[in-house]
């Protein structure tokens, strides 16, 4: 569980981020979702401490995260999975070894026991028989499971995925969806996805954080999402035609 407590950050005395408090829940996919802007990638990184916040603390599994010291940190950032939007793998590296780079920086796991965790791991989102491949010869969406595969080699408490759908076609988004779900249950992870995608919302949805102009207006499931009154979460969820057929499909 991460529990993220009256957070603020601003960059040039401008506000982003404003007395954002919510719980991101053990075992379920957890969304932040708004429009371009609205501070939910500011949120993410803050998180994980690629930014400092101004204020506020964030607690993974009751541990203060902002105010540990540097060794601390990077103890909590081992037990982190990373998906970066678009991937973000070494175009100069093998599958195999972009896979294994969390391995070769945080562990001391010998070559055989490094080759064997990355065989599970590509195992486990579908890829069989790449790992002499390079990132410029697998397909979009195979380069987004290698990124997931990165993502979990070191068998982490919390996965971090932004904007894991970017740049894919609906099928398979869909994909990527179901597997981060998967994952999500099978290790019983925390996991948080940044999205503004309405497709991954209602099939993945079982915690979502709505957040406009660096406030949070809006949490609950996917369920809850389309009987809601909250005007400005209104107006992100039905400029989609996908909600809007949904909302008159459960309406009728």
């Amino acid at each position: 569980m991460i529990v993220v407590e009256n957070l603020y950050k601003s960059f040039f005395e401008e506000p982003v981020l404003e007395d954002i408090s919510v719980t991101f829940e053990k075992g379920k996919t957890n969304l932040i979702i708004g429009r371009s802007g609205s501070g939910k990638t500011v949120l993410m990184k803050c998180i994980v401490g690629l930014h400092n916040p101004d204020q506020g603390s964030v607690y993974f599994d009751n541990r203060d995260f902002v105010h540990m010291n540097f060794k601390e940190k990077q103890n909590i950032r081992r037990e982190i999975g990373m998906m970066f939007q678009g991937g973000a793998l070494f175009d100069s590296l093998t599958v195999e070894e972009n896979v294994s780079f969390p391995l070769n920086m945080f562990t001391n796991m010998s070559m055989e026991e490094k080759r064997e965790r990355v065989n599970f791991c590509l195992k486990r989102v579908n890829l069989d028989n790449v790992n002499n491949l390079y990132p410029g010869e697998l397909s979009g969406g195979m380069k987004k499971r290698v990124a997931i595969a990165r993502a979990i080699v070191q068998n982490p408490k919390y996965l971090f995925c932004d904007e894991p759908n970017s740049g894919l076609d609906p099928k398979t988004a869909l994909l990527i969806d179901e597997l981060i779900s998967e994952i999500t249950k099978e290790y019983d992870i925390t996991t948080i996805v940044n999205t503004h995608d309405m497709n991954s919302v209602m099939e993945i949805g079982e915690k979502v954080v709505f957040i406009h102009n660096g406030r949070k207006y809006w949490e609950g499931t996917n369920k809850e999402i389309l009987n809601s009154e909250n005007e400005y979460l209104n107006d992100f969820v039905f400029a989609s035609n996908f909600a809007k057929k949904i909302k008159s499909l459960t309406s009728s």
